[in-house]
């Protein structure tokens, strides 16, 4: 019988995802972070994929450190950390989720919106503390309630679309940004995050965040949004200055936020938990069953394709002509 491929993991994957990689694959262990002095000695050698997210990465000394690595599967979307001019230059095939858990994430975001405009966490946390003792209009300030208000969102991709179909429940007039135009929609486009910001009451960040977008929502965007504006960001942590939000938080330049994700994760970090304008969780917006058998599914059939010498079915889009020459990747 043929040895079978070896892999590891940079994600702490749920016991029936782990089953479905096993089926086919030798698991050789796990790491947190892309460091060549976490793999696991006995398997450097052999470790032909690694399966984790685009959040934890992978690093060029990483891939120096293992001679036979030619496959990188992201769970999930992004792949903001991994080096793939690196991947490139050494023949490492990098594949992600696409739009495998789109719908699961737009409802996320219609959540937290909900709970960062509706003062929901507040308002929950208020009962629980013994405090609601007397009936007040307006206790949480003036709500203005989402119906007919104007949503802003940065990056009309799947999630974004998943958006759109939300959003019409709500009434919601819709805007977006892009890099470009779509011409398959006809809502207001803006050329620009500032000029979104400034038309929209709800800004919602669910863009591919890469190198060139860090900190796109900064200072000068969170001020164009507005005294009465709430942001939202379910994309990738580092598309959001945290501390350019935090100050924005605690001076009212807007009225409330909510991040499912950080520019680290876990989060760390303690200038953004004393704000009860904020709304936090903790990256979960895919994290429904839905979701991951969609990503999981993905991420077999690309190792599968990989493994056979066939193209990958979801390489990032910087890489897709590497795909279609998978000859002479598998060492």
């Amino acid at each position: 019988m043929a040895q079978r491929p070896v892999i590891l993991t940079g994600f702490h994957f749920t016991k029936t995802t782990l089953a479905a990689f096993s089926e086919n694959y030798e698991i050789a262990g796990h790491m947190d972070k892309p460091d060549p002095a976490l793999v696991p000695r006995a398997a450097a050698a052999d470790v032909q994929a690694i399966v984790s997210t685009g959040s934890v990465g992978l690093s060029d000394a990483l891939m120096a450190a293992l001679p036979r690595l030619s496959l990188f599967c992201c769970y999930g979307t992004g792949y903001e950390r991994v080096d793939l001019a690196a991947a490139r230059k050494r023949n490492i095939m990098v594949t992600h989720g696409a739009d495998a858990n789109a719908p699961d994430v737009a409802e996320m975001a219609f959540g937290v919106l909900l709970a960062s405009t509706r003062r929901i966490v507040r308002a929950d946390k208020m009962i629980r503390r013994g405090d609601w003792t007397k009936r007040i209009p307006n206790r949480f300030g003036a709500i203005a309630g989402m119906t007919g208000g104007k949503l802003g969102i940065l990056g009309l991709g799947a999630i974004g679309m998943e958006l759109v179909k939300r959003a019409k429940g709500f009434d919601l007039e819709i805007g977006y940004c892009n890099r470009n135009k779509r011409s398959d929609v006809d809502f207001a486009y803006f050329p620009n995050v500032m000029a979104l910001a400034t038309w929209a009451d709800y800004l919602i960040v669910c863009l591919r965040s890469d190198a060139s977008n860090r900190h796109i929502i900064n200072a000068e965007v969170l001020k164009a949004l507005g005294p009465r504006g709430h942001l939202v960001n379910i994309s990738r942590g580092w598309a959001v200055d945290e501390a350019a939000l935090a100050e924005a938080l605690r001076t009212n330049v807007i009225e409330g936020a909510a991040l499912d994700v950080f520019d680290e994760e876990p989060y760390e970090g303690t200038e953004l938990l004393a704000l009860d304008n904020l709304v936090m969780t903790p990256h979960f917006g895919g994290g429904t069953e839905h979701a991951q058998r969609r990503m999981t599914s993905l991420v077999r059939q690309n190792l599968d394709a990989h493994f056979a010498g066939k193209p990958v079915v979801s390489p990032v889009p910087e890489l897709r002509d590497m795909a279609a020459n998978p000859a002479g990747r598998l060492r």
